[in-house]
């Protein structure tokens, strides 16, 4: 527990309280908060990282039900979009989408091949390229684990009014901005 004065406050609880973290407002202003107003805002972030908790959660879960990575989980989602869509799926696309080389493409396509995952195959109009497809039961398993855990998030959100939508996208796209421009760790 950390005191606050007359009350205490959880350790985890702290971590978000930048009264506790950051005493004296060298990174986070507060100048015309009040303490209440100060505490709805740490409320906000508390829920976010139970948002992130839950949502590292589910992935994994889903990883571990399909004997899968995180890479491979966002290709098989990729191809799966562009199986919904009616689209060609390629090693390229599929390279640029998840940002890998066309080597290390061509390691996860071998990986999830073996796994009866994806088939590769001709591509319908370019006799150059490849193109992939999700195996039925690869797809049928997804739908599964994460196409039902979207389906409870889209609820949820479909629940809110129009206008509580508007402000949670504003504020979701206002939080995901903040983390433009900061550099990626550098590797030796």
């Amino acid at each position: 527990m950390v005191d606050m004065g007359e009350r205490r406050m959880p350790i985890a609880a702290a971590m978000h309280d930048p009264r506790i973290t950051d005493r004296d407002e060298a990174l986070v202003p507060r100048a015309g908060m009040t303490d209440d107003e100060v505490a709805d805002v740490v409320r906000v972030m508390e829920s976010l990282q139970r948002w992130h908790d839950a949502a590292a959660r589910m992935s994994a879960a889903s990883e571990r039900y399909m004997r899968l990575n995180h890479t491979d989980m966002r290709a098989i989602r990729f191809l799966i979009a562009a199986r919904n869509q009616g689209a060609v799926a390629t090693p390229g696309a599929l390279a640029a989408y998840l940002g890998i080389s066309s080597a290390a493409t061509t390691k996860l396509l071998d990986r999830l091949e073996r796994g009866g995952h994806v088939t590769r195959g001709a591509h319908p109009t370019d006799r150059r390229a490849l193109a992939l497809t999700v195996t039925e039961h690869t797809r049928h398993d997804a739908r599964e684990t994460v196409g039902r855990q979207h389906a409870r998030r889209f609820a949820v959100a479909a629940a809110l009014e129009p206008a509580e939508r508007e402000v949670v996208v504003r504020f979701l796209d206002a939080l995901a901005a903040t983390g433009d421009g900061v550099p990626e760790p550098q590797v030796e």
